[in-house]
């Protein structure tokens, strides 16, 4: 049943996460999600808490907390990510090693500690986004483009070292979403990359939870290990 249904989401204060946390609470799943900062919004049968993702104590203790509160977590959606958009030349370590700790190391740490939970009930759905910027090499965004990808090859390999308890593993790249993470770039830039796509349109928050909706339904207990890009990307 849905209501009875665990659904951990990151970086829920705003955009496609907070989208999907408002839907899935709105549908009776129980959705426990975080932030950095406070989120500002509230709703039934959700939970906020403030996390850095990066932070490991911060993951054990959050992830925990709500092991003991509901023993079960049947959902992971790794959207809590960073990105800025400067040519390589024009990139400081500092911002690379951030972009890699919280979009690499902070999905690791979600979906190493909430596997442990889910192994319990020998059942999970982990679902990593990544980023439609890296199979079509956007000029710019060298580091996040990098760190998405390694999203994606983490993201098959847990397919298959989790598998055996029942956890699912997929990751998932949209179309450009207007959304605060694209606001400061340019329009010319945003028009390029939709024209690259088969189907030549920004994405939509409901584009990203049919998606969702996809690799959490029942029937879906034999997609692992795999990426799906809106638009026609390949």
């Amino acid at each position: 049943m849905a209501e009875e249904r665990v659904v951990l989401i990151t970086g829920s204060r705003k955009g496609i996460g907070k989208h999907l946390a408002q839907t899935y609470a709105k549908r009776g799943f129980k959705v426990e999600g975080c932030s950095r900062g406070d989120a500002g919004w509230e709703a039934e049968n959700y939970t906020h808490a403030n996390v850095d993702v990066a932070d490991e104590r911060a993951v054990k203790l959050w992830i925990s907390g709500i092991s003991r509160k509901h023993q079960r977590i049947d959902v992971v959606i790794n959207n809590a990510a960073i990105a800025t958009m400067n040519h390589v030349l024009l990139t400081p370590a500092a911002t690379a090693n951030r972009m890699f700790e919280v979009n690499v190391t902070g999905t690791m740490l979600v979906c190493r500690d909430a596997a442990k939970v889910m192994m319990r009930k020998k059942h999970g759905r982990i679902i990593n986004f990544t980023t439609i910027v890296a199979p079509i090499a956007l000029a710019g965004e060298a580091i996040y483009a990098a760190s998405k990808s390694a999203v994606v090859t983490l993201t098959r390999i847990l397919a298959f070292e989790l598998g055996q308890w029942g956890i699912t593993c997929n990751s998932f790249g949209a179309t450009p979403i207007l959304t605060d993470m694209i606001k400061g770039v340019p329009q010319a830039k945003v028009d390029a990359v939709v024209n690259t796509l088969a189907i030549k349109r920004l994405g939509t928050y409901e584009d990203c939870t049919n998606v969702c909706d996809f690799f959490i339904a029942p029937g879906s207990d034999n997609i692992t290990g795999q990426v799906l890009y809106l638009g026609g990307i390949s």
